[in-house]
């Protein structure tokens, strides 16, 4: 038997490697489940307790909202900053006829809605601080990691070792946590970036998302509460910084004329930020007491709003099937719970993940044949009602990953 073995009973059930908003509501959900859980943080916690506005608008499905509900991040959000979104529309090149999604019925509610990420990680901050089950553990860098038979250990930088029945990787789809672990994860750069920006306008946005895309760029208008639109800018990565440069006059008229006038003049409500496109996904999700949720498991472009959604999907599977397993008198690193979170995360997630590369590389393909194939497809769409029922079928159920429910989120846009 080695150390970490003999040493193991001092361990907690769960050691968690990244105090983002995935990790932080999964050291809550596991802490319901009556699970003990070290979170790891290479941030000072000063830097978590007041997270910048980064500029970037989450869209939120009903499914995830009833997980954030239950783990009490929801009530923690300020209301003014929640907006509904209540329909989505999406237009390609120049052309005026725009594909239409909306909930199928007034009583459904909106599609889904739209927070800042800066509020929800505060939110998850501030529920997991609630749960005496977590604790916190800021400015921890990890070092290095060791899967034993009985235990798994975390060793940080300044040589303290982190002892527990299993770890869980929730540190970016860049995750080096992950790479210690020897998973491996197919990374897609997209060649592209994103400007995010506040702006106010004119016009009422009735609380409607538009994805425009343009012939050079796309163009994503995202609801906030009030007389406020989240923009969001795809580019070139060659051409951000052209973008970024233009003066606050230049950048409004721009985005206006791009929006079609659709909210009147625009004008930038605060700073512009800048973020490059790289998606990832890991070749498994489970390793021998060890697991990927979030980014470190799947990093969504954002094309398809589905960032925080898969994270908080993967949370809530994963915690459900630790629970279950910790009823059967199992401990958290039991090999069937992660096998059979493994199989369900990969299945809700590996065909939406694919399907947004293949609907990303067809709508920014400005080459001809691409354009008249996404133009015929709006077209039929709009034209044809068994057609766009069809596809508002799709693309609630599928695209916007709450099969089986009420509509839940958004068509396209969010950034995550």
């Amino acid at each position: 038997m080695n150390q970490i073995e003999r040493e193991g009973a001092r361990g907690r059930d769960v050691t968690i490697v990244g105090a983002g908003p995935a990790g932080l509501a999964l050291a809550c959900a596991l802490a319901d489940a009556g699970l003990d859980v070290t979170l790891l943080e290479q941030q000072a916690l000063a830097a978590i307790e007041a997270p910048a506005d980064d500029g970037r608008e989450i869209a939120i499905t009903h499914r995830a909202r009833a997980v954030m509900e239950r783990l009490g991040l929801w009530r923690a959000l300020p209301h003014d900053a929640v907006a509904p979104l209540c329909e989505a529309c999406v237009l390609d090149g120049d052309r005026t006829r725009a594909l239409r999604f909306a909930a199928a019925r007034p009583a459904d509610g909106p599609l889904g809605w739209l927070v800042p990420n800066h509020h929800i990680r505060a939110a998850a901050l501030a529920a997991a601080r609630a749960r005496p089950a977590i604790r916190l553990r800021c400015d921890a860098r990890v070092a290095g990691l060791e899967l034993g038979a009985q235990r798994a250990r975390v060793t940080l930088a300044d040589g303290e070792a982190v002892d527990a029945a299993l770890v869980v990787a929730a540190d970016s789809r860049f995750s080096q946590t992950r790479r210690l672990a020897g998973i491996g994860a197919s990374m897609r750069d997209f060649g592209r970036s994103v400007i995010v920006a506040c702006m106010a306008h004119d016009k009422p946005h009735d609380a409607t998302a538009w994805e425009c895309f343009r012939y050079g760029n796309t163009l994503a208008l995202l609801p906030m509460r009030g007389d406020r639109t989240s923009v969001v800018i795809t580019v070139s990565s060659d051409d951000a910084a052209r973008w970024l440069a233009m003066d606050e006059d230049e950048f409004g008229a721009r985005v206006t004329d791009q929006a079609g006038e659709r909210l009147g003049r625009m004008r930038l409500a605060g700073r512009r930020h800048h973020y490059p496109l790289v998606g990832a996904y890991a070749h498994r999700f489970v390793a021998h007491r060890f697991a990927l949720v979030g980014d470190a498991a799947v990093g969504m472009h954002p094309v398809t709003a589905h960032g925080w959604n898969f994270g908080l999907y993967g949370v809530e599977v994963l915690a459900r099937e630790l629970a279950a397993g910790r009823a059967r008198g199992r401990d958290a690193g039991a090999p069937d719970a992660l096998v059979a979170y493994e199989r369900a995360h990969r299945r809700a997630t590996w065909p939406i993940y694919m399907g947004t590369n293949a609907l990303v590389a067809l709508f920014t393909d400005d080459r001809a044949p691409a354009r008249l194939a996404r133009q015929a497809v709006i077209d039929a769409a709009t034209r044809l009602p068994g057609l766009h029922r069809l596809v508002q079928s799709l693309v609630v159920r599928q695209l916007v990953g709450d099969a089986g429910r009420r509509p839940t989120a958004l068509a396209r846009g969010g950034l995550r």
